[in-house]
């Protein structure tokens, strides 16, 4: 084992000690951001704004997770609007995927690992054609599902067919928990990382030691993908995998795919505050990052 830990130092996957801390920061000097997941529409997008009032709390950055596909024009329009008005990211997920295609494999309880991967040459390019709809409409924060899809739009970025300024964030539903995936995942373009969503704290350490983009890590969950809360344990993960987004709000729904409603969406918030004051309480030392339009993939009116 001592020459395979060896070759991993060499290539900057190590172990970490217990004590481990991080030393990466966002842009802003910020070691944390909140992201609130699953706001799917207009409606709840509003609900939000609404709540974060009522609450006295702020957040950096809201995803879309049914997919591009499910919204119309003028409905995205509307929810870059509001993402502007309020300083905020706004990530929309990619549409095509297994889950909506033909598969009869991914609706079974064994095939269902193939997540919301691409199937076929064609899915590739409508998924490709979901991205750019939502470019070319403002957005610029796209939530993603599949390696190969990142591979080839940050190709596309690098050639100038994609704006620079487009941030790529990989989802947990993809199933990556290492340091070496991270690292792959890194290079190949992602500009975020979603691991999977019950890695302990030293694993968490383990990747962010061999990345440097944020890591997008949930404090709770619905109860399609296991139903717990990290509360207590969201100063650690500070900590340990700064700069972090610290996804709140997900045991609010059901699943992934949760259809979010004004109600749902003060909820949310609801969970957000809960989150500040344990980071307040155990950790008042955090740097939260300011919502600064030049570090965030704030969209923009085309």
């Amino acid at each position: 084992m001592d020459e395979t830990k060896l070759f991993l130092k060499d290539i900057g996957i190590l172990k970490v000690g217990s004590d481990y801390k991080s030393n990466v920061f966002f842009k802003d000097g910020g070691q944390y951001r909140f992201e609130v997941p699953g706001i799917q529409n207009p409606e709840a997008f509003n609900g939000v704004i609404k709540a974060l009032d009522e609450y006295s709390v702020n957040i950096h950055r809201v995803t879309q997770t049914k997919g591009i596909m499910t919204l119309t024009d003028s409905e995205i329009k509307e929810m870059i609007e509001i993402a502007i008005s309020n300083n905020l990211e706004l990530f929309l997920s990619v549409g095509p995927r297994a889950t909506y295609d033909t598969s009869a494999t991914a609706q079974t309880s064994e095939g269902s690992r193939i997540a919301y991967r691409l199937r076929g040459y064609n899915n590739l390019v409508y998924a490709i054609e979901d991205v750019k709809r939502a470019i070319n409409l403002g957005i610029r924060g796209i939530l993603l599902y599949d390696e190969g899809l990142l591979y080839v739009l940050n190709k596309m970025r690098i050639k100038g067919l994609i704006p620079s300024n487009v941030h790529f964030k990989v989802s947990a539903h993809t199933g990556h928990g290492n340091p070496a995936s991270a690292k792959l995942l890194e290079y190949i373009g992602a500009n975020s990382i979603n691991p999977v969503r019950d890695l302990q704290l030293d694993m968490l350490a383990s990747i962010r030691e061999a990345i440097s983009i944020p890591l997008d890590i949930h404090t709770e969950n619905p109860k399609s993908s296991g139903g717990f809360l990290r509360h207590f344990e969201v100063p650690e993960i500070i900590k340990v995998a700064s700069p972090v987004y610290l996804k709140t709000g997900g045991s609010i729904a059901k699943n992934h795919n949760y259809d979010s409603s004004n109600e749902s969406s003060f909820k949310r918030i609801r969970q957000v505050s809960i989150v500040q004051e344990m980071i307040d309480k155990y950790f008042n030392d955090a740097i939260k990052s300011r919502n600064n339009h030049a570090f965030l993939a704030i969209p923009e009116i085309i």
